[in-house]
Protein backbone atom coordinates (compact mmCIF):
# COMPACT_ATOMS: atom_id res chain seq x y z
CA UNK A 1 0.00 0.00 0.00
CA UNK A 2 2.21 2.77 -1.31
CA UNK A 3 1.11 6.57 -0.65
CA UNK A 4 0.40 7.23 -3.97
CA UNK A 5 -2.66 4.66 -4.42
CA UNK A 6 -5.90 4.90 -4.24
CA UNK A 7 -6.36 2.40 -1.52
CA UNK A 8 -3.72 4.14 1.00
CA UNK A 9 -5.74 7.53 0.34
CA UNK A 10 -8.93 5.36 1.70
CA UNK A 11 -7.54 4.30 4.46
CA UNK A 12 -5.92 7.70 5.29
CA UNK A 13 -9.46 9.36 5.42
CA UNK A 14 -10.35 6.48 7.80
CA UNK A 15 -7.41 6.85 10.36
CA UNK A 16 -7.95 10.27 10.32
CA UNK A 17 -11.68 9.99 11.22
CA UNK A 18 -11.14 7.28 13.81
CA UNK A 19 -8.10 9.97 15.11
CA UNK A 20 -10.07 12.78 15.28
CA UNK A 21 -13.55 11.02 16.69
CA UNK A 22 -11.67 9.37 19.28
CA UNK A 23 -13.52 9.32 22.41
CA UNK A 24 -10.50 9.97 24.60
CA UNK A 25 -8.07 12.41 23.29
CA UNK A 26 -4.65 11.09 25.60
CA UNK A 27 -5.21 7.91 24.09
CA UNK A 28 -5.38 9.27 20.66
CA UNK A 29 -1.78 7.81 19.80
CA UNK A 30 -3.18 4.31 20.08
CA UNK A 31 -5.12 4.85 16.43
CA UNK A 32 -1.86 5.61 15.02
CA UNK A 33 -0.47 2.73 16.50
CA UNK A 34 -3.02 0.08 15.37
CA UNK A 35 -2.66 1.81 11.71
CA UNK A 36 0.93 1.87 11.66
CA UNK A 37 0.87 -1.89 11.62
CA UNK A 38 -2.09 -2.28 9.43
CA UNK A 39 -0.64 -0.41 7.13
CA UNK A 40 2.64 -2.13 7.16
CA UNK A 41 0.93 -5.79 7.65
CA UNK A 42 -0.73 -4.66 4.44
CA UNK A 43 2.71 -5.42 2.53
CA UNK A 44 3.32 -8.65 4.30
CA UNK A 45 2.47 -9.83 8.06
CA UNK A 46 6.20 -11.26 7.55
CA UNK A 47 7.80 -8.28 7.88
CA UNK A 48 6.37 -7.70 11.16
CA UNK A 49 8.43 -10.25 12.59
CA UNK A 50 11.61 -7.54 11.94
CA UNK A 51 9.55 -4.95 12.98
CA UNK A 52 9.14 -6.35 16.56
CA UNK A 53 12.37 -7.89 17.22
CA UNK A 54 13.94 -4.03 16.15
CA UNK A 55 11.07 -2.66 18.74
CA UNK A 56 11.96 -5.03 21.75
CA UNK A 57 15.25 -5.17 21.38
CA UNK A 58 16.28 -1.42 21.10
CA UNK A 59 13.05 -0.41 23.62
CA UNK A 60 14.78 -3.20 26.70
CA UNK A 61 18.15 -2.03 25.48
CA UNK A 62 17.86 1.94 26.26
CA UNK A 63 15.52 1.10 29.39
CA UNK A 64 18.93 -1.03 30.96
CA UNK A 65 21.36 1.78 29.95
CA UNK A 66 19.21 4.71 31.40
CA UNK A 67 18.70 2.54 34.28
CA UNK A 68 22.57 1.98 34.67
CA UNK A 69 22.99 5.95 33.93
CA UNK A 70 20.61 6.88 36.63
CA UNK A 71 21.65 4.11 39.07
CA UNK A 72 25.49 5.51 38.34
CA UNK A 73 24.09 9.44 39.65
CA UNK A 74 22.59 8.28 42.44
CA UNK A 75 25.34 5.99 43.91
CA UNK A 76 27.95 8.83 43.17
CA UNK A 77 25.53 11.25 45.10
CA UNK A 78 25.13 8.72 48.40
CA UNK A 79 28.96 8.31 48.29
CA UNK A 80 30.02 11.77 47.97
CA UNK A 81 31.31 12.02 51.28
CA UNK A 82 32.99 8.59 51.19
CA UNK A 83 34.55 8.07 47.65
CA UNK A 84 37.46 10.44 46.79
CA UNK A 85 37.66 11.88 42.96
CA UNK A 86 39.37 8.96 41.50
CA UNK A 87 37.02 6.81 43.18
CA UNK A 88 33.98 8.34 41.88
CA UNK A 89 35.70 8.47 38.51
CA UNK A 90 36.53 4.33 38.44
CA UNK A 91 32.76 3.90 39.08
CA UNK A 92 31.63 6.17 36.78
CA UNK A 93 33.68 4.33 33.95
CA UNK A 94 32.69 0.86 35.13
CA UNK A 95 29.34 1.73 34.94
CA UNK A 96 29.72 3.56 31.26
CA UNK A 97 31.62 -0.19 30.24
CA UNK A 98 27.98 -2.18 31.27
CA UNK A 99 26.68 0.78 29.11
CA UNK A 100 28.20 0.54 26.12
CA UNK A 101 28.30 -3.45 26.39
CA UNK A 102 24.40 -3.17 25.93
CA UNK A 103 25.08 -0.76 23.27
CA UNK A 104 27.31 -2.67 21.31
CA UNK A 105 25.13 -5.54 21.67
CA UNK A 106 21.64 -3.65 19.86
CA UNK A 107 23.59 -2.19 17.47
CA UNK A 108 25.15 -5.69 16.05
CA UNK A 109 22.07 -7.22 16.33
CA UNK A 110 19.98 -4.87 14.73
CA UNK A 111 22.54 -3.63 12.03
CA UNK A 112 23.52 -7.45 11.79
CA UNK A 113 20.16 -8.24 10.18
CA UNK A 114 19.89 -5.31 8.27
CA UNK A 115 23.39 -5.85 6.57
CA UNK A 116 22.63 -9.99 6.22
CA UNK A 117 19.31 -8.92 4.77
CA UNK A 118 20.04 -6.04 2.44
CA UNK A 119 23.73 -6.97 1.46
CA UNK A 120 24.50 -11.16 1.71
CA UNK A 121 23.83 -11.74 -1.96
CA UNK A 122 25.70 -8.61 -2.58
CA UNK A 123 29.35 -10.45 -0.65
CA UNK A 124 28.25 -13.68 -2.42
CA UNK A 125 28.23 -12.67 -5.44
CA UNK A 126 31.49 -10.90 -5.06
CA UNK A 127 32.98 -14.22 -3.26
CA UNK A 128 31.70 -16.26 -6.20
CA UNK A 129 33.19 -14.03 -8.91
CA UNK A 130 36.46 -14.38 -6.90
CA UNK A 131 36.58 -17.74 -6.71
CA UNK A 132 35.68 -18.48 -10.19
CA UNK A 133 38.28 -16.30 -11.22
CA UNK A 134 40.81 -17.90 -8.42
CA UNK A 135 39.66 -21.74 -10.40
CA UNK A 136 37.95 -22.39 -6.92
CA UNK A 137 35.69 -24.70 -6.79
CA UNK A 138 32.31 -24.43 -4.81
CA UNK A 139 30.13 -20.97 -4.05
CA UNK A 140 27.92 -19.28 -1.90
CA UNK A 141 24.24 -20.04 -2.66
CA UNK A 142 22.79 -16.82 -3.41
CA UNK A 143 19.50 -16.46 -1.00
CA UNK A 144 15.91 -14.90 -2.13
CA UNK A 145 15.57 -13.18 0.93
CA UNK A 146 12.08 -10.68 1.53
CA UNK A 147 13.58 -7.10 2.34
CA UNK A 148 11.29 -5.45 4.92
CA UNK A 149 9.79 -2.46 3.38
CA UNK A 150 11.37 0.45 5.27
CA UNK A 151 14.13 -1.75 6.96
CA UNK A 152 16.64 0.96 6.37
CA UNK A 153 14.49 4.19 7.65
CA UNK A 154 13.45 2.49 11.13
CA UNK A 155 16.67 0.55 12.07
CA UNK A 156 18.61 4.40 11.36
CA UNK A 157 15.56 5.66 13.59
CA UNK A 158 15.87 3.47 16.73
CA UNK A 159 19.65 2.93 16.05
CA UNK A 160 19.56 7.06 17.06
CA UNK A 161 17.19 6.45 19.70
CA UNK A 162 19.83 3.80 21.40
CA UNK A 163 22.77 6.04 20.98
CA UNK A 164 21.56 8.98 22.30
CA UNK A 165 19.59 7.38 25.21
CA UNK A 166 23.37 5.90 25.73
CA UNK A 167 25.06 9.45 25.46
CA UNK A 168 22.43 10.81 28.09
CA UNK A 169 20.76 13.09 25.64
CA UNK A 170 17.33 11.60 25.74
CA UNK A 171 15.59 10.02 28.64
CA UNK A 172 14.13 6.15 28.19
CA UNK A 173 10.90 5.64 27.01
CA UNK A 174 9.36 3.45 29.67
CA UNK A 175 5.91 3.02 27.91
CA UNK A 176 6.42 0.38 25.69
CA UNK A 177 3.49 1.06 22.96
CA UNK A 178 4.15 4.85 23.00
CA UNK A 179 8.03 3.61 22.01
CA UNK A 180 6.22 1.57 19.27
CA UNK A 181 4.27 4.05 17.97
CA UNK A 182 7.54 6.19 17.05
CA UNK A 183 8.97 3.35 15.58
CA UNK A 184 6.03 2.38 13.39
CA UNK A 185 4.84 6.14 12.08
CA UNK A 186 2.95 5.19 8.72
CA UNK A 187 3.39 8.76 7.41
CA UNK A 188 7.35 8.26 6.93
CA UNK A 189 8.05 4.23 8.01
CA UNK A 190 8.90 3.51 4.29
CA UNK A 191 9.75 6.64 2.20
CA UNK A 192 11.43 8.76 5.05
CA UNK A 193 12.83 11.27 6.69
CA UNK A 194 14.57 9.47 9.31
CA UNK A 195 12.56 10.77 12.22
CA UNK A 196 14.68 11.07 15.60
CA UNK A 197 13.32 10.44 18.49
CA UNK A 198 14.82 13.53 20.11
CA UNK A 199 12.67 15.93 17.82
CA UNK A 200 9.20 14.02 18.22
CA UNK A 201 9.61 13.21 22.25
CA UNK A 202 7.28 15.80 23.45
CA UNK A 203 4.88 15.37 20.67
CA UNK A 204 4.50 11.57 20.92
CA UNK A 205 2.40 11.89 24.70
CA UNK A 206 1.48 15.60 24.43
CA UNK A 207 0.18 17.21 20.61
CA UNK A 208 -1.86 19.75 20.26
CA UNK A 209 -3.29 20.03 16.56
CA UNK A 210 -5.24 23.52 15.59
CA UNK A 211 -6.97 24.11 12.71
CA UNK A 212 -4.12 26.15 11.36
CA UNK A 213 -1.88 22.68 11.89
CA UNK A 214 -4.29 20.14 10.13
CA UNK A 215 -4.98 22.86 7.11
CA UNK A 216 -1.09 22.85 6.62
CA UNK A 217 -0.38 19.25 6.62
CA UNK A 218 -3.04 18.82 4.26
CA UNK A 219 -1.96 21.00 1.77
CA UNK A 220 1.73 19.95 1.97
CA UNK A 221 0.30 16.57 1.58
CA UNK A 222 -1.49 17.66 -1.57
CA UNK A 223 2.05 19.49 -2.82
CA UNK A 224 3.63 15.85 -2.28
CA UNK A 225 1.28 14.16 -4.10
CA UNK A 226 1.12 16.35 -6.96
CA UNK A 227 4.89 16.32 -7.35
CA UNK A 228 5.06 12.23 -7.25
CA UNK A 229 2.23 11.64 -9.49
CA UNK A 230 2.03 14.83 -11.55
CA UNK A 231 6.22 15.37 -12.25
CA UNK A 232 7.91 12.63 -11.12
CA UNK A 233 5.70 9.54 -12.32
CA UNK A 234 5.43 11.80 -15.85
CA UNK A 235 9.36 12.29 -16.40
CA UNK A 236 9.72 8.60 -15.17
CA UNK A 237 7.98 7.31 -17.96
CA UNK A 238 10.63 9.49 -20.40
CA UNK A 239 13.38 8.13 -18.46
CA UNK A 240 11.89 4.23 -18.90
CA UNK A 241 11.72 4.60 -22.95
CA UNK A 242 15.37 5.87 -23.19
CA UNK A 243 17.35 3.50 -20.78
CA UNK A 244 15.61 0.45 -22.66
CA UNK A 245 17.08 1.60 -26.01
CA UNK A 246 19.65 -0.41 -27.62
CA UNK A 247 21.54 2.33 -29.28
CA UNK A 248 21.11 6.15 -28.48
CA UNK A 249 22.57 9.53 -29.22
CA UNK A 250 24.74 11.86 -27.14
CA UNK A 251 22.08 13.64 -26.85
CA UNK A 252 19.53 11.76 -25.69
CA UNK A 253 21.45 9.81 -22.89
CA UNK A 254 21.69 13.17 -21.40
CA UNK A 255 18.55 13.75 -22.09
CA UNK A 256 17.55 10.39 -20.26
CA UNK A 257 20.16 11.19 -17.81
CA UNK A 258 18.23 14.66 -16.74
CA UNK A 259 14.89 13.39 -16.50
CA UNK A 260 16.08 10.41 -14.45
CA UNK A 261 17.40 13.31 -11.90
CA UNK A 262 13.98 15.01 -11.87
CA UNK A 263 11.93 11.69 -11.44
CA UNK A 264 14.21 11.02 -8.18
CA UNK A 265 13.77 14.61 -6.82
CA UNK A 266 10.17 15.15 -7.27
CA UNK A 267 9.49 11.27 -6.62
CA UNK A 268 11.57 11.92 -2.77
CA UNK A 269 10.95 15.24 -1.98
CA UNK A 270 7.11 13.90 -2.75
CA UNK A 271 7.22 11.22 -0.75
CA UNK A 272 9.03 13.34 2.33
CA UNK A 273 6.19 16.35 1.38
CA UNK A 274 3.24 13.67 1.96
CA UNK A 275 4.71 12.92 5.31
CA UNK A 276 5.63 15.74 6.65
CA UNK A 277 2.11 17.13 5.72
CA UNK A 278 0.54 13.96 7.25
CA UNK A 279 2.87 14.30 9.90
CA UNK A 280 1.39 17.77 10.73
CA UNK A 281 -1.84 16.80 10.41
CA UNK A 282 -1.66 13.97 13.73
CA UNK A 283 0.27 16.39 15.59
CA UNK A 284 3.97 15.88 14.63
CA UNK A 285 6.77 18.45 13.23
CA UNK A 286 8.44 16.33 11.10
CA UNK A 287 12.10 18.40 10.39
CA UNK A 288 12.50 19.16 6.56
CA UNK A 289 14.17 16.78 4.22
CA UNK A 290 14.78 19.05 0.98
CA UNK A 291 16.09 22.55 0.41
CA UNK A 292 15.44 22.70 -3.30
CA UNK A 293 19.21 21.13 -4.01
CA UNK A 294 19.52 21.80 -7.60
CA UNK A 295 19.72 25.62 -6.51
CA UNK A 296 23.44 24.26 -5.46
CA UNK A 297 26.13 25.86 -6.67
CA UNK A 298 29.06 23.22 -4.73
CA UNK A 299 28.68 19.37 -4.21
CA UNK A 300 28.74 20.25 -0.68
CA UNK A 301 26.05 22.43 -0.75
CA UNK A 302 23.96 19.88 -2.48
CA UNK A 303 24.24 17.61 0.02
CA UNK A 304 22.91 20.10 2.18
CA UNK A 305 19.90 20.35 0.95
CA UNK A 306 19.26 16.58 -0.71
CA UNK A 307 18.03 14.06 1.71
CA UNK A 308 18.62 16.44 4.76
CA UNK A 309 17.73 13.97 7.41
CA UNK A 310 20.14 10.67 6.06
CA UNK A 311 23.26 12.94 5.68
CA UNK A 312 22.52 14.58 9.54
CA UNK A 313 22.52 11.01 10.77
CA UNK A 314 25.77 10.17 9.24
CA UNK A 315 26.94 13.12 10.59
CA UNK A 316 26.14 13.25 13.82
CA UNK A 317 26.08 9.16 14.24
CA UNK A 318 29.39 8.16 12.21
CA UNK A 319 31.44 11.55 11.08
CA UNK A 320 32.01 12.89 14.52
CA UNK A 321 32.15 9.95 16.30
CA UNK A 322 35.06 9.22 14.01
CA UNK A 323 36.50 12.05 14.67
CA UNK A 324 35.35 14.77 12.51
CA UNK A 325 37.24 17.49 11.32
CA UNK A 326 39.07 17.24 14.53
CA UNK A 327 42.02 15.12 13.89
CA UNK A 328 43.64 16.79 11.01
CA UNK A 329 43.14 16.92 7.21
CA UNK A 330 44.27 13.74 6.19
CA UNK A 331 41.75 11.70 8.83
CA UNK A 332 39.12 13.90 8.11
CA UNK A 333 39.17 12.95 4.47
CA UNK A 334 39.34 9.42 5.52
CA UNK A 335 35.85 10.08 7.63
CA UNK A 336 34.22 11.86 4.71
CA UNK A 337 35.38 8.39 2.60
CA UNK A 338 33.97 6.24 5.47
CA UNK A 339 30.54 8.31 5.37
CA UNK A 340 29.84 8.23 2.00
CA UNK A 341 31.17 4.79 0.78
CA UNK A 342 28.52 3.67 3.97
CA UNK A 343 25.85 5.90 2.61
CA UNK A 344 26.43 4.51 -1.38
CA UNK A 345 25.48 1.18 0.61
CA UNK A 346 22.39 2.62 2.11
CA UNK A 347 20.82 2.98 -1.17
CA UNK A 348 21.19 -0.56 -1.98
CA UNK A 349 23.02 -3.37 -2.28
CA UNK A 350 24.74 -3.10 -5.57
CA UNK A 351 28.29 -1.86 -6.55
CA UNK A 352 27.06 0.80 -8.34
CA UNK A 353 25.43 2.43 -5.11
CA UNK A 354 29.22 1.71 -4.11
CA UNK A 355 30.31 3.56 -6.55
CA UNK A 356 28.31 6.49 -6.50
CA UNK A 357 29.09 6.99 -2.81
CA UNK A 358 33.21 6.68 -3.91
CA UNK A 359 32.01 9.35 -6.60
CA UNK A 360 30.40 11.58 -4.10
CA UNK A 361 33.18 10.88 -1.22
CA UNK A 362 35.77 11.59 -4.52
CA UNK A 363 34.08 15.12 -4.92
CA UNK A 364 33.87 16.02 -1.74
CA UNK A 365 36.90 15.78 -0.87
CA UNK A 366 38.86 17.89 -3.95
CA UNK A 367 36.00 20.69 -2.67
CA UNK A 368 37.30 20.37 0.64
CA UNK A 369 40.74 20.63 -0.29
CA UNK A 370 40.74 23.25 -2.40
CA UNK A 371 37.96 23.93 -5.22
CA UNK A 372 35.42 25.05 -2.67
CA UNK A 373 37.81 28.16 -2.85
CA UNK A 374 37.95 28.43 -6.53
CA UNK A 375 34.08 28.21 -6.81
CA UNK A 376 33.58 30.71 -3.85
CA UNK A 377 35.00 33.35 -6.46
CA UNK A 378 33.18 32.36 -9.66
CA UNK A 379 30.20 34.03 -10.79
CA UNK A 380 27.10 31.60 -8.98
CA UNK A 381 25.41 30.72 -12.79
CA UNK A 382 29.17 28.91 -12.86
CA UNK A 383 28.43 27.00 -9.86
CA UNK A 384 25.20 25.98 -10.58
CA UNK A 385 26.31 24.57 -13.89
CA UNK A 386 29.49 22.62 -12.51
CA UNK A 387 26.70 21.36 -9.23
CA UNK A 388 24.09 20.31 -11.78
CA UNK A 389 26.69 18.94 -14.50
CA UNK A 390 28.18 16.90 -11.40
CA UNK A 391 24.95 15.11 -9.89
CA UNK A 392 23.24 14.31 -13.20
CA UNK A 393 26.59 12.19 -13.72
CA UNK A 394 25.84 10.90 -9.99
CA UNK A 395 22.01 9.71 -10.56
CA UNK A 396 23.75 8.28 -13.71
CA UNK A 397 25.40 5.99 -11.45
CA UNK A 398 22.56 5.61 -9.16
CA UNK A 399 20.24 4.89 -11.86
CA UNK A 400 22.23 1.63 -13.50
CA UNK A 401 22.18 -1.07 -11.45
CA UNK A 402 24.09 -3.22 -13.91
CA UNK A 403 28.16 -2.33 -13.90
CA UNK A 404 28.29 -3.28 -17.67
CA UNK A 405 25.09 -1.08 -18.71
CA UNK A 406 26.08 1.74 -16.52
CA UNK A 407 29.33 1.90 -18.28
CA UNK A 408 28.16 1.93 -22.07
CA UNK A 409 25.49 4.88 -21.04
CA UNK A 410 28.38 6.82 -19.64
CA UNK A 411 30.34 6.64 -23.08
CA UNK A 412 27.32 7.56 -24.85
CA UNK A 413 27.13 10.49 -22.98
CA UNK A 414 30.65 11.50 -23.51
CA UNK A 415 30.46 10.38 -27.11
CA UNK A 416 32.75 7.49 -26.65
CA UNK A 417 32.85 5.32 -29.48
CA UNK A 418 30.90 5.69 -32.85
CA UNK A 419 28.10 7.93 -31.51
CA UNK A 420 25.80 10.38 -33.07
CA UNK A 421 25.72 13.57 -31.34
CA UNK A 422 22.07 13.59 -32.07
CA UNK A 423 18.99 11.65 -33.55
CA UNK A 424 15.55 11.63 -34.44
CA UNK A 425 14.57 10.44 -31.22
CA UNK A 426 15.94 12.62 -29.15
CA UNK A 427 14.04 15.06 -31.06
CA UNK A 428 10.85 13.15 -30.40
CA UNK A 429 11.78 12.74 -27.13
CA UNK A 430 12.40 16.45 -26.26
CA UNK A 431 9.02 17.51 -28.44
CA UNK A 432 7.36 15.49 -26.99
CA UNK A 433 8.21 16.47 -22.93
CA UNK A 434 9.18 19.99 -23.28
CA UNK A 435 6.25 21.75 -21.54
CA UNK A 436 6.83 18.85 -18.42
CA UNK A 437 10.84 19.83 -18.57
CA UNK A 438 10.00 23.28 -18.32
CA UNK A 439 7.16 22.65 -15.15
CA UNK A 440 10.09 20.85 -13.85
CA UNK A 441 12.58 23.26 -13.74
CA UNK A 442 10.71 26.16 -13.04
CA UNK A 443 9.28 23.95 -9.64
CA UNK A 444 12.70 23.36 -9.05
CA UNK A 445 13.35 26.62 -8.37
CA UNK A 446 13.04 28.22 -4.73
CA UNK A 447 11.20 31.99 -5.69
CA UNK A 448 11.02 32.61 -1.72
CA UNK A 449 14.74 33.69 -1.95
CA UNK A 450 14.12 36.53 -4.54
CA UNK A 451 10.58 37.11 -3.36
CA UNK A 452 12.44 37.85 0.50
CA UNK A 453 14.54 40.45 -1.22
CA UNK A 454 11.79 42.63 -3.25
CA UNK A 455 10.85 45.09 -0.54
CA UNK A 456 7.56 46.62 -0.82
CA UNK A 457 8.18 49.51 1.64
CA UNK A 458 10.36 49.77 4.00
CA UNK A 459 9.14 47.08 6.40
CA UNK A 460 7.36 44.62 3.94
CA UNK A 461 8.62 42.18 1.72
CA UNK A 462 6.80 40.75 -1.08
CA UNK A 463 7.02 37.37 0.13
CA UNK A 464 5.46 38.43 3.36
CA UNK A 465 2.41 40.61 1.49
CA UNK A 466 1.40 37.27 -0.67
CA UNK A 467 1.92 35.06 2.66
CA UNK A 468 -0.49 37.30 4.72
CA UNK A 469 -2.93 38.43 2.04
CA UNK A 470 -6.30 37.51 2.03
CA UNK A 471 -6.07 36.05 -1.72
CA UNK A 472 -3.30 33.38 -0.57
CA UNK A 473 -5.37 32.27 1.77
CA UNK A 474 -8.02 31.37 -0.56
CA UNK A 475 -6.10 30.42 -2.89
CA UNK A 476 -4.26 27.50 -0.95
CA UNK A 477 -7.10 25.24 -0.19
CA UNK A 478 -8.38 26.00 -4.02
CA UNK A 479 -4.64 24.73 -4.99
CA UNK A 480 -4.98 21.74 -2.12
CA UNK A 481 -8.52 20.60 -4.14
CA UNK A 482 -7.21 21.16 -7.57
CA UNK A 483 -3.91 19.44 -6.52
CA UNK A 484 -5.90 16.28 -5.44
CA UNK A 485 -8.35 16.35 -8.03
CA UNK A 486 -6.30 15.88 -10.50
CA UNK A 487 -3.35 13.76 -8.78
CA UNK A 488 -6.54 11.16 -8.62
CA UNK A 489 -7.23 11.61 -11.80
CA UNK A 490 -3.82 10.68 -13.04
CA UNK A 491 -3.61 7.96 -10.30
CA UNK A 492 -7.26 5.93 -11.73
CA UNK A 493 -5.97 6.48 -15.30
CA UNK A 494 -2.59 5.91 -15.54
CA UNK A 495 -0.93 2.64 -14.54
CA UNK A 496 2.46 3.92 -14.34
CA UNK A 497 3.48 4.90 -10.32
CA UNK A 498 6.80 2.88 -9.60
CA UNK A 499 7.90 2.56 -5.55
CA UNK A 500 11.73 3.78 -5.85
CA UNK A 501 12.48 2.94 -2.26
CA UNK A 502 11.36 -1.14 -2.39
CA UNK A 503 15.48 -1.28 -1.38
CA UNK A 504 15.46 0.83 1.72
Amino acid sequence: MGYTTITFMIFMLLVTAAYYMFPVKKYQWTVLLVASYIFYLWASWKYAAFLLFTTFTVYFAALIMYKNSKTAKETIVLHSGEWDREQKKQYKEEMKRKRRKVLIMVLVLNFGILIFLKYFNLFAGGMNSFLEKSGMTGSIPILHLALPLGISFYTFQTMSYTIDVYRGEVAAQKNILTFATYVTLFPQLIAGPIVQYKTVEKELMHRKVTLEDFSEGAFRFSVGLAKKVLLANQIGSLWDSISQLNHMSVATAWLGAIAYSFQIYFDFSGYSDMAIGLGRMFGFYFLENFNFPYMSKTITEFWRRWHISLSSWFREYVYIPLGGNRKGLVRQLFNIMVVWMLTGLWHGANWNFVLWGVYYGVLLMIEKLFLLKWLDKLPNWIGHIYSMFLVIIGWTIFAQTDIHQLGGYLKTMFGIGHVAVADSDFLYFLGSNAVLLVALIAASIDYRVWMRRLKLGKDATVYDTIATSKGWTIAKPVLMVVFLLVSFAFLVGDSYNPFLYFRF
